[in-house]
């Protein structure tokens, strides 16, 4: 077989490309659907299981709770084994996962499932952004991250869509099956493509260590920048949740914005942060100087969010701010990416985004806990209010990291 490094050069190069963020972004397409597996059937999943809100709520703790836990040691297997094994492995045991459950869905199986999930679930941005960055040239890596995330955001849109019309027309043990058979069918062409990781063929945009040179241990991976990125990606993940989950409802009781208009706020919110994701793209191979523009984008999101909590915008008004703000989140998460594929050890990309990539899963246990208390409590403001501050300080998370990195690149360009 040529290898990818040979063909790097011309169109077989471009073939290779291709073919690798086809791959990532279906495995990661399938991650998002299967995440968003369970929420829209809960309706008829609860009277079958014969359990609440809170037990389904434990159900999804301990997924988090397995997927924190994962996430270095699976990082750096995806360094030593390689991220197309891993991928192939995450996408086989997610989908036997919920095949099982499927079969005979009872709670027993479900916490088991959701379990394995977890684990699986902190297999695909490591293993993911490991292969593009190694296969994909600087100049064009900032376009593959976009179009690598845009594919989660459409797993996100067509899972409900999908499973609910399974659901109604073949039952519910069918639907959450065919979701699990997803996970087997895009993992055929993964464990049948070659030249994908280390193992199987060289990595030309990496660096020599990256390529078989001295390994890289968790003290070089634990450092301040990428301690702070972990944070960073928390409090992304923060502010994002807040207002996809609770906004519709923070509306309706801050305002008495119709549930009609406020759900089509959320949509236009979480459309444009997928165009804004593909945008992205492009601003990020423009530029190296990624946490700027982070900083910039959040700090004018902060703005608009913040007119949002505090000036009870009109109809059209509304739609307007939630989409900018949706383009803004988006347009920030290919710089978001690429300032961890920066601060990266050579060798230890997979590793390092193993451990940014938890930041996720602890916005994930706090968020629900936080803006549900705001609610409660009757301020239904102050869960755009709590963004604003959130993006306000991920905003300068950004800055102080780009000035991180910025140091280490010119004490890199001097040796």
């Amino acid at each position: 077989m040529t290898s990818i490094t040979a063909a790097s050069g011309g169109g077989a190069g471009r073939v290779a490309e291709y073919r690798s963020i086809g791959l990532v972004s279906l495995a990661h397409f399938t991650n998002h659907f299967q995440n968003l597996v369970l929420p829209p059937l809960l309706p008829l999943l609860l009277p079958r299981l014969g359990i609440g809100f809170v037990e389904f709520g434990v159900a999804l703790t301990i997924a988090n709770v397995m997927s924190v836990t994962a996430q270095l040691p699976v990082g750096f297997l995806v360094d030593r084994l390689g991220s197309r094994r891993m991928l192939v492995a995450a996408l086989l045991l997610s989908g036997l996962a919920f095949i099982g459950f499927g079969v005979a869905p009872s709670y027993p199986r479900l916490l088991l499932a959701m379990a394995l999930i977890g684990v699986t679930n902190s297999v695909f941005h490591p293993a993911d952004y490991a292969i593009l960055s190694a296969i994909i040239p600087a100049a064009r890596v900032g376009r593959a991250f976009s179009i690598h995330t845009f594919s989660g955001f459409l797993g996100n849109a067509l899972a409900p869509i999908v499973l609910l019309a399974l659901a109604a027309a073949f039952g519910l043990n069918v639907a959450i099956m065919a979701a699990g058979t997803l996970g087997l069918v895009i993992a055929m062409p993964l464990l049948l493509a070659r030249g994908l990781d280390r193992p199987d063929g060289p990595l030309q945009h990496l660096a020599p260590t990256a390529r078989g040179g001295e390994s890289v241990g968790l003290k070089s991976i634990l450092t301040p920048t990428i301690i702070g990125l972990t944070g960073f990606f928390a409090l992304l993940s923060l502010s994002g949740s807040g207002i996809s989950n609770f906004s519709v409802v923070a509306l309706g009781k801050a305002f008495g914005t119709p549930l009609s208009v406020a759900n089509l706020a959320l949509t236009a919110y979480l459309a444009a942060q997928a165009l804004g994701v593909l945008a992205g793209g492009f601003v990020a191979d423009m530029t190296r100087r990624h946490g700027e523009v982070a900083a910039v984008g959040y700090a004018v999101n902060a703005v608009i969010v913040l007119a949002i909590a505090t000036l009870g915008l009109g109809d059209a008004l509304l739609l307007a701010a939630m989409a900018g703000a949706g383009f803004l989140g988006g347009l920030i998460m290919p710089s978001r990416d690429m300032m961890v594929r920066e601060a990266a050890p050579p060798g230890a990309v997979g590793r390092t985004f193993g451990v940014v990539t938890a930041g996720f899963n602890i916005a994930g246990t706090v968020g629900p806990l936080m803006f549900g208390y705001i609610m409660d409590h009757g301020a239904p403001r102050w869960v755009f209010g709590a963004c604003v501050i959130v993006m306000a300080v991920t905003a300068a998370v950004a800055w102080l990291e780009e000035r991180r990195i910025g140091r280490r690149r010119l004490l890199a360009a001097a040796e």
